[in-house]
Order: structure tokens, then C-alpha cells, then sequence
């Protein structure tokens, strides 16, 4: 074998990306001459002279390279691969992924776009507004982010991202005034994944705001990286611009989620992660076990007792840790767990809702069946339950004669937030829990998952155990507080209303959780991801 053979690959690849950096560079300083000297800054002059401009300055910033720490945009895409689209579009993406450090950057994202959206249909695509801000706001740093919330009376959100990945992240929950992305080509309701001209849709839009004399003034502020070419419309536009580096990016802070400035509170999609090239790896190679790991937990769970499968899903990966009023203890259990001075009948758990696991895991707690009351479950759920439920049919006289039965037979469990909420909020509590009982116990109900989400509102909600079940190891944590007191929980004398009780549990597990309470209902919930009537607001219970 010739001397060198494995070396000589290694070669072409370093002398292929040594070529593209070089034409990259190339490009970067046609750019820089194209404007003077004098009007190029480094962003670390920005954010200590930025108190010398007036606030009556519009500012101009790109999206990737001045205002998320990462600059690659891979995990956004691959987000849109594998919510909108499927598991093998997914792969697709990932294995062209390499290619595109290939060709140019701009051929890389042209590839990558075909991909994730070619027969995407656009009336069904929500990704952008559900699923995307949540990733981008965990990406924000925070010193780019003061800049632009301290600084400029008009702010000018600029990306080489389609428009309707980013439009919502920047628009409602970073309220930047004006967003300019890529458009996408369609053709009979489908994309084609293909995007407009670039620099057309930009001086489109700098001709709309022309007229407007904040926008068109000569004062204008540009915030980009090293890598922009400043020959662009938007940029060359721009009296000041101040150019980000890559090492000062890396030192950036993430925003914290109390300075959002509107609250994230309910999100979709599947990915519990953000999906970087080596996590999408780690995905990959986890599915096919964790398959066939969730049909073995989703069968020891419903076809044995509890004091035998508790031990058993510990075992594989799943923790469930319990506290009582006395005790706190990672639940193993040999005996049932039972409840100081709780009635054998007619107790009422009233917890907040995270999965549609939350009734069995409280079951698994208690070491007996509870009768569970649903809001609206799949089917297929209630085919698998190993425990009674019961569906609620909105009817109010109707669903409380139901549970006054069922309470009658023994004890029951209802989560009154009505649907799932990921984010540590509490939605509002439905007051009817507080018509049926006196014996009312909350119940506080926490998870964690580290690659799948187990609940959805736009996907197959049959499958939300399922995806729960694939984490390597997912937690469940239940704490069941002290019984609420007579004073409080009885509603008959007229001194203490439904919703004086539905508020006062709500706090309670707020309290317990570490939640913000809000007034927020499914009804909301659905809207909002759906973007049907844009962000709601939130307030907190009284």
C-alpha cells in the first residue's frame, strides 16, 4: 500500500474548507470596502458607547449573528424536519447535513430549506409560531438583548431564515417592530422549498418604510458579525455599523426567562432538546432501544399490580419520587403508601396536569385505583388504562352528578386545569372539583424529560405515554399536601364560594411547585399554539 494512503484524504478535505475560508474572508473584506472605515465598529465599542446615541435611532440587527449566541442553524431546521414533517425527513437532513461544508453557505441553506419544507403544506405548518420560539428565546444572549431593549425607537429584525420561522419569535415575544426573513415559494397551498430573492424582498421592504422618517432617517444603527457582507441593501443603508465577533458571542449570557418580555407559557412539539448535530446523533441511536424500552415499560405498567411493576419500571430507568405531609422518600414500594387521615372513600385528589400519565403515577403513589376524570383522552388511551376513566361531557349538572357517583364508589382523582402546561405556570382551575367534596386533597405533580416531550396539541395525543416512556429516564415527582380544611372546602353555608376554593388549591400547588398561577384555560392554550388570535395575556389568580 502506498506511502501516505490515509493521509491523502484527510488532505483534500483541508485543503476543500481551506479554500472556502479563504473565498469567505475574500468576500468579508469586498464587503468592508465597500463602506468607510470610519463607520465599522466592533460591538464591544457598541455596548459601551451606546449611551452617547439617541434613542430616536432605528436599529438594524441580524437575527443569527447579532442576536443568538449560536450562529448555525442547523437545529432550527432539523426542529422543522422532524415536527412538520417526519422521522425519515429528518434523517434525510441529517445525513446531507455534512455536505453542506462542501459548497458555499448560502448553497447550504438553499439545501437544507428544500429539504425540511418541499410538500409542506402552509396552511398546516405551525412551527414557527408553536415549536421555534421557545429554542430561539433559550438561545437570545442577554447583552445583545439589552442593547436592543435599552436603545432605538425602531427596531429592524433582519435573517436569511424564512419568514415564517421567525416571525412570531421576533415580532411577539421580542416585539421588534419590523422582521425581514426569506420567502417562501408555494404552489397550490404547498411549499416548494424554495425562497424569493433575497435582496429584492429587501429593498421592497426598505421602500414600504421609506416614507416613514424614524425608519428613513440618516441615523440608522446596523448590528451585524464579521461574516455579513455589507454591500447588502438593509446594511448599506446603515450611518453606523457595529460588527459582533464570534469570541465575544461565546462570552455572552443566555437571557433568563424573567426577562422575556412576554412570557413563554405554552409550547409544542415533540423535541425536549435542542437538536445540535451530536444531540440529533444521540437521538438517532436511542430511538430503536427506546421503542422497544417503552413497550416493555407500557406493558409491565398496565398488566401487573402495582407492588410488583413499581420495582420493575425503576428498574429500567423510571423515577418516581413521593412526599407526603411527613415524609419525603423515592418510592419503591413493597406496601401500598397510605394517606394519614384519609377517608377509604370519597376522597377527591385535585392535581395540576402535566401528562396524561399524572392519574396512573398518583396511583402508583397511593399503591390502589383511583377513578380518573378526563377532559378529552384518545380511544386508545382509555383502552390501555389499568384504571377507571371516566370523560367529562362539558355539561355542567351533568359532569357533577358523574363525579358524585364515582365519589360514591370510591376515590377519585381530576387534574382541573383541563389540559397539560410544560412551562411552570398553573392554568385556571376549574371550580367544579369544588361543588362535589369537602374531602379535598391537592396534589402537586412535577416531571422531567430529557429528549421527548410527553404531551402535545397538534400531534397523535394517543401517543403522548408513549414518547413519555422513550426518555432514557424520565422523573415524576408527587407531592400530596395537607387535606384542605372544612373552613375553606365547604362551599354550602355561602361564606366561601366555588371559585374561592378552585383559586386557593391553585395557590396552593403554586406555592408547593414553584408556579406562577395565571387565568389562562385550555381554551387559550389551544388557541395561542394554533396562532389562530395571536399571544394572550397573563395574570395572576387572585
Amino acid at each position: 500500500m502506498p506511502k501516505g494512503f490515509f493521509f491523502k484524504p484527510f488532505f483534500f478535505l483541508y485543503r476543500i474548507f481551506f479554500r472556502k475560508s479563504k473565498r469567505f474572508q475574500r468576500s468579508a473584506s469586498k464587503g468592508h470596502a465597500n463602506q468607510s472605515k470610519s463607520h465599522i465598529h466592533e460591538f464591544d465599542d457598541f455596548t459601551h458607547r451606546c449611551q452617547d446615541f439617541s434613542n430616536q435611532s432605528p436599529i438594524i440587527f441580524n437575527m443569527e449573528e447579532a442576536l443568538l449566541k449560536s450562529s448555525s442553524v442547523f437545529p432550527y431546521f432539523m426542529l422543522v424536519a422532524f415536527e412538520a414533517g417526519t422521522l425519515l425527513r429528518a434523517l434525510v437532513l441529517f445525513l446531507m447535513y455534512p455536505l453542506t461544508f462542501l459548497v458555499s453557505e448560502k448553497v447550504g441553506l438553499k439545501m437544507m430549506v428544500m429539504v425540511c419544507f418541499f410538500g409542506i403544506k402552509k396552511d398546516s405548518f405551525r412551527v414557527g409560531s408553536s415549536v421555534l420560539p421557545k429554542f430561539f428565546l433559550e438561545d437570545v444572549g442577554l447583552e445583545s438583548f439589552e442593547v436592543l431593549q435599552r436603545y432605538g425607537n425602531k427596531k429592524v429584525g433582519v435573517s436569511n431564515l424564512p419568514q415564517v420561522l421567525i416571525e412570531t419569535f421576533l415580532k411577539d415575544y421580542l416585539e421588534i417592530d419590523v422582521v425581514i426573513g426569506r420567502e417562501l415559494k408555494v404552489f397550490g397551498g404547498y411549499f416548494l422549498g424554495l425562497m424569493e430573492d433575497k435582496k429584492t424582498i429587501n429593498l421592497t421592504v426598505l421602500e414600504e418604510h421609506g416614507s416613514d422618517d424614524k425608519l428613513g432617517s440618516s441615523d440608522i444603527i446596523g448590528i451585524t458579525s464579521f461574516n455579513q457582507r455589507l454591500d447588502d441593501p438593509i446594511f448599506s443603508s446603515c450611518k453606523d455599523v457595529y460588527r459582533v465577533r464570534s469570541s465575544d458571542k461565546r462570552s455572552w449570557k443566555n437571557l433568563p426567562r424573567e426577562k422575556y418580555p412576554n412570557k413563554l407559557i405554552f409550547h409544542d412539539g415533540r423535541l425536549a432538546l435542542k437538536p445540535t448535530p451530536l444531540e440529533t446523533v444521540a437521538i438517532f441511536m436511542w430511538a430503536p432501544a427506546g421503542f422497544v424500552l417503552a413497550v416493555v415499560r407500557l406493558l409491565i405498567g398496565i398488566s401487573l399490580p402495582y407492588c410488583v411493576s413499581s420495582p420493575l419500571l425503576a428498574f429500567t430507568g423510571l423515577r418516581l419520587t413521593v412526599t407526603t405531609p411527613q415524609t419525603t422518600r423515592t418510592l419503591v414500594p413493597n406496601e401500598p403508601l397510605v394517606v394519614q387521615n384519609a377517608k377509604p372513600k370519597g376522597v377527591l385528589y385535585v392535581c395540576n396536569h402535566r401528562t396524561l400519565l399524572d392519574p396512573l403515577y398518583l396511583c402508583f403513589s397511593l399503591g390502589k385505583n383511583l377513578h380518573a376524570v378526563t377532559y378529552s383522552l384518545s380511544k386508545i388511551s382509555e383502552i390501555l388504562a389499568p384504571i377507571k376513566t371516566v370523560r367529562l361531557t362539558r355539561n355542567r349538572q351533568q359532569d357533577q352528578d358523574m363525579m358524585e357517583r364515582l365519589l360514591s364508589q370510591g376515590d377519585v382523582v381530576v387534574c382541573p386545569e383541563g389540559t397539560t402546561c410544560r412551562e411552570p405556570y398553573l392554568l385556571r382551575f376549574s371550580p367544579l372539583f369544588s361543588e362535589i367534596s369537602d374531602e379535598i386533597i391537592p396534589v402537586a405533580v412535577n416531571t422531567h424529560v430529557s429528549m421527548f416531550h410527553g404531551t402535545t396539541a397538534g400531534g397523535l395525543k394517543s401517543l403522548d405515554p408513549v414518547f413519555f416512556l422513550l426518555n432514557p429516564s424520565p422523573i415524576y415527582t408527587i407531592q400530596l399536601l395537607e387535606k384542605v380544611s372544612s373552613e375553606v372546602s365547604s362551599c354550602a353555608d355561602g361564606s366561601t364560594s366555588r371559585f374561592d376554593v378552585a383559586n386557593y388549591v391553585q395557590r396552593e400547588l403554586g406555592k408547593v411547585l414553584g408556579f406562577e398561577c395565571t387565568k389562562l384555560t385550555r381554551r387559550d392554550k389551544y388557541l395561542i399554539l394554533a396562532g389562530n388570535e395571536g399571544r394572550a395575556g397573563c395574570t395572576t389568580t387572585a
